[in-house]
């Protein structure tokens, strides 16, 4: 007992503070022990979660409260949730539709033209028979400006639902079978649809049917579908060089706080790359490229994540980007659901308004003139493998190129990883440079002008969500034949043509609504694709005479235009059903 006495006691000195040294030697030994244990786990529990993460699709949650204030719309859509792989948002649709066309700086469109505006050119009477040489079997001339009045007058009587902005003169069509020849004539305009919700003109041009009366009156007898005037289409454009030009393909909007662009769809798409006029340019210019990486094949929210972190940083750094147009698409949007590489950026977005706005270059012209005058001209390179290296400390590099090379490992390799951090307050992705394919937008001009631009829309969501009752335990029921017929009637007239954009894959479930509507279809219009057409052609040519699918992502982004056109916009997950978009407890105002 009295060798542990000395431990209840207090600290004296004197010969008993041996076991006192020894406990609190023990005490720090364990102390140690477990502070390294708690190390070691923490260690283990990082790696493990490091090597199995997945990050969120980082355009579906952005870190950037800027991002996010962005992309919301003011409609509660039910496309582009992160179950409903839909096409994005991109810069032209947070254009002001109200700006358009105002406040263009062409005074030739600023004024919408009404009928009331033509001029009422004097027609000859009777009494003029006798005095006027008339051939009413002559051929038509298109330039009389008469005819030219005549044409606008039946083209603004023809299209109620527009506001017409510019007409060009009419161009003679000097075979024309089927109806003979000089008695049509071709003409082109541009318009917008009266209260459209989208900031954009378009452009169209038809073929004209040309009457006479006995006394040489003009007459429109018929006017011809959508696109069909193709004499009175402008030819493509050549090769563009270096540097940044204005385009027949866009309008630039004053008056605003900042200037803005807004497209033009319809016009003839210029799809040639950028080149370098000259050696001495090229070896003056300075460059940015990423390679390497995991983006490939991730979905379009990733790409374009990354892509737009890439052509901020080249902004920021003033250097050109030089840009790998090919694209492995995501098997979400392909028919053999499968990963397949070989599309083309310019399938999927405008690289004409891109290439006109920003300093970009195609990599593969880009490298072979690399190898042409790197050497000879001494241009350097400067090599970054390192993501955490900001922009801001490249500032001041003055090699002709920069290099970002990524690595194998995700998600480091990630290229919006250089955006993050203190570089995400610094760099800014530019948005507003990147539109839809204005090809794709022209299928949606079509369907639109084909139900005249007066239609309501409805987006019917249905497929692997309706089969989930777990999720969605009215859905199923909220959108049958029946329950649509009762509800759309409640909020869309009868008779209306109505424009439906759904996942449904036959649309013979949705017969009985012709009982009241006049239903559409995207499928109903797949000839605006097929083999015949501008765009099956046109893409064609641009693959190297290689024929392009239509996708997933081209059809659900002219789906979803065209829906955004309508008159009236119904939606699924607000009008149809009481579930919630993303599943039950998911709404916005549920506890």
């Amino acid at each position: 007992m009295h060798s542990t006495r000395p431990l209840l006691r207090p600290f004296s000195g004197g010969a008993g503070t041996g076991g006192v040294e020894s406990l609190g030697q023990e005490a720090l030994r364990l102390t140690g022990n477990l502070c390294f244990a708690l190390f070691v786990f923490a260690v283990l529990s990082f790696t493990l979660l490091a090597a199995t993460y997945q990050p969120a699709d980082p355009f579906l949650h952005p870190s950037s409260s800027h991002l996010t204030s962005f992309l919301t719309s003011t409609s509660n859509s039910t496309f582009g949730s992160a179950s409903d792989p839909a096409p994005l948002l991109t810069g032209e649709d947070f254009i002001n539709s109200s700006v358009v066309p105002e406040q263009l700086s062409d005074p030739a469109t600023t004024d919408s033209v009404a009928a009331s505006d033509v001029e009422e050119i004097s027609q000859p009477s009777d009494q003029d028979d006798t005095t006027k040489d008339c051939d009413v079997n002559s051929p038509i001339n298109c330039a009389d400006p008469e005819l030219f009045h005549v044409m606008m007058k039946s083209t603004i009587d023809y299209f109620p639902d527009v506001h017409f902005y510019r007409f060009g003169k009419p161009v003679p069509v000097t075979q024309n079978p089927g109806t003979g020849t000089g008695t049509s004539c071709d003409m082109a305009w541009r318009f917008k649809p009266k209260n459209a919700k989208r900031a954009a003109l378009y452009k169209d041009y038809r073929r004209f049917e040309i009457s006479r009366s006995s006394n040489c009156t003009y007459s429109v007898s018929k006017i011809g579908d959508y696109h069909t005037g193709v004499n009175a289409r402008k030819k493509k454009g050549g090769k563009k060089k270096g540097g940044k030009k204005s385009s027949e393909n866009s309008f630039k909007i004053i008056g605003v706080a900042k200037p803005v662009v807004v497209p033009i769809v319809g016009e003839t798409v210029n799809d040639n790359l950028p080149i370098v006029e000259s050696e001495s340019k090229y070896a003056e210019n300075k460059y940015l490229i990423y390679v390497g990486g995991g983006d490939r094949c991730k979905s379009m929210n990733h790409y374009l994540w990354s892509f737009l972190c890439s052509l901020g940083e080249a902004q920021y750094l003033n250097r050109t980007l030089v840009m790998d147009l090919s694209i492995c698409l995501n098997s979400m949007y392909t028919n053999s659901k499968q990963n397949e590489e070989g599309k083309d950026f310019r399938f999927y977005f405008d690289f004409e308004h891109l290439s006109e706005s920003a300093f970009v270059i195609d990599q593969k012209q880009f490298w072979k003139d690399w190898g042409l005058w790197q050497k000879k001209d001494k241009l350097k390179m400067h090599l970054v493998e390192d993501f955490h290296v900001t922009p801001m400390k490249l500032a001041n590099v003055k090699d002709t190129l920069i290099m970002r090379k990524f690595g194998k490992t995700e998600p480091d390799n990630y290229w919006y990883r250089v955006c993050e951090g203190e570089t995400e307050s610094v760099i800014q992705r530019p948005w507003h440079l990147l539109w839809k394919s204005r090809r794709l937008m022209d299928i949606v001009s079509a369907i639109s002008s084909k139900m005249n631009w007066d239609f309501d829309s409805v987006h019917l969501i249905r497929g692997e969500k309706a089969r989930n009752t777990e999720l969605y335990p009215n859905l199923a029921k909220d959108t049958s034949p029946d329950s649509l017929l009762n509800t759309l009637s409640t909020k869309i007239d009868e008779g209306r043509n109505v424009y439906i954009a759904t996942d449904e894959s036959d649309t013979t479930f949705l017969d009985p609504l012709k009982d009241k509507y006049a239903t559409h279809f995207l499928g109903d219009y797949e000839e605006l694709w097929g083999e015949n057409s501008e765009w099956y052609s046109e893409t064609k040519s641009l693959n190297n005479g290689i024929a392009v699918e239509f996708d997933g992502y081209m059809r659900g982004e002219v789906d979803m235009e065209v829906f955004l056109r309508g008159k009236k916009q119904i939606e699924t997950f607000n009008d149809l059903t009481s579930d919630c978009k993303d599943g039950i407890n998911t709404c916005k105002n549920s506890s």
